[in-house]
């Protein structure tokens, strides 16, 4: 029997191609801690190549409303990635399941409908210590995390493209 090739491969790499475009989406409500998300998402851009110019930044009153801003931003000319950026911190009413639930539909939505990848950033947590923690101290940034996530999706997407796939 012969041997079966080697399946083909692609991954994207952690280097902002020239010309690519980010929108940071983030949530106003618990800023407090989503301001952490915000300037790590901020660092990891700049630190693996992107110039302030390739970076658009907006802010929306709460999670609720980050799929509606990512959806306009995912359709603008040329963007290349959204990176959305909440918190939303369980309390003692199913509020909690409601937003986090939709903003996460919405947002996967978004990525699905224009082909833009939508990176998820939004902390669910049942604490706002637990937020913290995930905002920049013992857990790292989760914004930081997100923005590589995004560089990835880019340099993988034109990768694929390049392949005609």
């Amino acid at each position: 029997m012969p041997e079966s090739p080697t399946p083909r491969r692609f991954e994207g790499s952690l280097v902002v191609p020239e010309g690519a475009r980010f929108a940071l989406v983030a949530a106003r409500f618990n800023f407090a801690v989503v301001s952490h998300l915000l300037e790590g998402a901020r660092d990891a851009l700049v630190r693996h190549g992107a110039s302030p110019g390739q970076i658009v930044e907006a802010l929306v009153p709460g999670a609720w409303e980050l799929p509606a801003a990512a959806g306009r931003l995912a359709r603008a000319p040329n963007m290349s990635a959204v990176v959305a950026l909440g918190a939303v911190i369980r309390g003692s009413t199913p509020h909690f399941d409601y937003v986090a639930g939709q903003a996460a539909a919405g947002l996967a939505r978004v990525q699905l409908e224009t082909g833009v990848p939508v990176v998820f950033a939004v902390l669910t947590t049942d604490s706002i210590e637990q937020a913290v923690e995930r905002a920049g101290t013992k857990a790292g940034n989760k914004g930081f995390e997100a923005a590589t996530a995004a560089i990835e999706m880019v340099n993988l997407f034109a990768a694929l493209a390049a392949e005609g796939l």
